[in-house]
């Protein structure tokens, strides 16, 4: 009998014992579908009745087959190029393929490219799904392109022009130094492609200039099912600009205030993008403060293989740069209640496994 764990932990138990050889295939299924029908919330996610025994059976059925058959493809990615949290086989199930499968489904529903969102700052495991993700859309026979907020930032030339004319923009990543007009070209061009015109999509090199970064030659497609558009303000919308007054630290001073209006000011920019959006996920830690730990492990791993990385000053000055420009207890949070804005929640634990998974909707329904 499956009890009523946090689910993360329950479906590694179950996924481990049946990679083991310890249980069959229709053992880890019932169990597997006992812990789906113990969650709720989880259920929502997948669009599931907890109280329906046979949808949840069913479903759960049809999910591991796909589960089974991308495992030894998922098993050589992982060795090749990931580092994920403990138990990635939880991951997989609870929400790489769901939503992978999902995208899949709405595409064929709509007969046109599916543009997912993912919303999530460092370290929170965007890149990681959409890397997955993309392989396992791959695998299914459907094509997919991944496109980063990041390959949308203005040239160097532009931000070093920027950083002239305003000496607070020191790092590239805030509102403004992204080049809005381009994304907006790609996303409409991806959604609405062109017979025998190929789609030309924009990347960035941040090693670049001493760090800095520039753009690269673009890549060429000739079209995609699916288009992951991952960053660590997507989705992100202005604010009532009263929220200044009493803003959380680092936003202590007039001078950090007014850095945080303009920043506001800045979003509006981006809101025909975010309108391109069929859907958006939030990835969000259980602590905002994470993101710094987060920050710390990434310079420290850099250092280990021998390449140059942050001291611990810097590091805090970095992560207090970007809460300054755009809070997450004043831009993102107020966001993961908003049924309106937001379609799935993920919240993340420090060892980047899953807390918990929610519909919006459902949670402001209760």
């Amino acid at each position: 009998m499956i009890d009523n764990k946090p689910a993360y932990t329950t479906v590694a138990t179950v996924l481990d014992a049946y990679h083991a050889g310890k249980t069959s295939v229709d053992t880890a299924i019932a169990q597997l579908t006992e812990c789906l029908q113990v969650t709720p919330q989880q259920s929502a996610v997948y669009g599931l009745n907890p109280h329906n025994h046979e949808q949840c059976h069913s479903w759960i059925s049809r999910q591991f087959e796909v589960y089974q058959d991308y495992w030894p493809v998922f098993c050589q990615l992982c060795n090749d190029t990931l580092c994920i949290s403990p138990h990635p086989s939880a991951l997989l199930w609870m929400l790489w393929l769901p939503l992978a499968t999902r995208l899949i489904q709405q595409h064929q529903q709509i007969n046109r490219p599916v543009i997912q969102g993912i919303l999530g700052g460092q370290g929170t495991g965007k890149t990681t799904l959409a890397h997955v993700v993309e392989s396992l859309v791959s695998h299914l026979g459907y094509r997919v392109c991944s496109l980063s907020l990041d390959d949308l930032y203005k040239t160097h030339r532009e931000r070093q022009a920027m950083r002239t004319a305003d000496s607070r923009l020191r790092w590239r990543g805030p509102p403004g130094t992204h080049d809005t007009a381009l994304g907006l070209e790609v996303l409409n061009a991806l959604k609405k492609p062109e017979p025998d015109r190929p789609i030309s999509i924009p990347r960035f090199d941040k090693s670049l200039h001493d760090g800095s970064g520039d753009r690269i030659q673009p890549e060429t497609i000739e079209g995609a099912d699916i288009v992951l558009f991952e960053g660590w303000f997507v989705g992100v919308r202005p604010i009532d600009p009263s929220a200044f007054a009493s803003a959380p630290p680092p936003i202590s001073t007039e001078a950090d205030r007014q850095f945080a209006q303009d920043m506001n000011n800045q979003l509006a920019d981006y809101l025909p993008l975010w309108k391109e959006l069929d859907q958006l996920m939030v990835l969000y830690p259980t602590d905002y403060r994470l993101s710094q730990r987060w920050r710390q492990q990434a310079e420290d791993k850099m250092k280990a293989l021998g390449k140059s990385g942050m001291s611990n000053d810097e590091i805090q000055e970095f992560v207090s740069y970007f809460w300054r420009s755009l809070h997450p207890a004043l831009f993102i949070e107020p966001m993961l209640q908003r049924s309106d804005l937001v379609d799935w929640v993920v919240t993340v634990n420090s060892d980047r496994s899953i807390d918990s998974m929610y519909v919006p909707a459902m949670i402001s329904s209760t």
